[in-house]
């Protein structure tokens, strides 16, 4: 009988640990079964991206030096003189140009000097592969190349907007360009033209290369 009972409770103990283990894992299935409902799997990554603007940067020689003479005034020109300055002109930015162009007007009032398109001051711009070889001395200087001349802006009126300038080096950043600029008075100029006096400002502007994929 003893033993009987002994067995009797044994066996109940083993049927108990069977049905919790049971109710246990139903318990995970609906765990899982949670999170596939009302869950989901999320992942992140993440990068930064540095832009850096470039510079558009044009420059002249220092004024008064033979990297810029053109705030050397003339004086006593008379028809058939020409007056010749030198400019360093320097592409001093990060980026290439898209070009550059010359912009001339007249400082004050206005005479037949700058207004006669015909008879009235005439501009020529030459660059020369190495600095110009300055000789004389102010205002009368003279300038020759002992490199290549080109021809930067052909003869025309002194007074200009926005006159694209050709063959320069400055294009390309870290250029620089050796200039001389040549004012002349036509020998058609009359007896109008005596003791007349004109100032003119020259503005050189860079614009930027055309835009790329970075």
């Amino acid at each position: 009988m003893a033993r009987t009972a002994r067995t009797s409770r044994i066996s109940m103990k083993s049927t108990s640990g069977k049905v919790l283990a049971s109710v246990a894992l139903l318990g995970v299935a609906a765990s899982v079964a949670g999170l596939g409902t009302y869950g989901s799997f999320t992942s992140t990554t993440s990068a930064s991206e540095t832009v850096t603007a470039g510079t558009v940067d044009v420059k002249l020689g220092a004024d008064g030096t033979a990297a810029n003479r053109l705030s050397v005034a003339a004086t006593g020109v008379v028809p058939g003189d020409s007056i010749q300055r030198a400019v360093t002109l320097s592409n001093t930015g990060n980026q290439n140009f898209g070009g550059v162009t010359l912009t001339t007007a007249p400082v004050g009032t206005a005479t037949l000097l700058t207004t006669d398109a015909l008879n009235g001051l005439q501009l020529t711009v030459d660059a020369c592969t190495v600095p110009w070889t300055e000789a004389g001395t102010a205002p009368a200087y003279t300038y020759t190349c002992a490199g290549t001349t080109t021809q930067v802006l052909a003869p025309r009126q002194i007074i200009g907007t926005d006159v694209v300038l050709n063959n320069l080096q400055s294009i390309t950043t870290a250029k620089a360009d050796n200039l001389r600029v040549t004012a002349t008075l036509p020998t058609t100029a009359g007896n109008t033209f005596q003791n007349l006096t004109s100032t003119v400002s020259l503005a050189f502007t860079a614009t930027q290369r055309a835009a790329t994929s970075r």
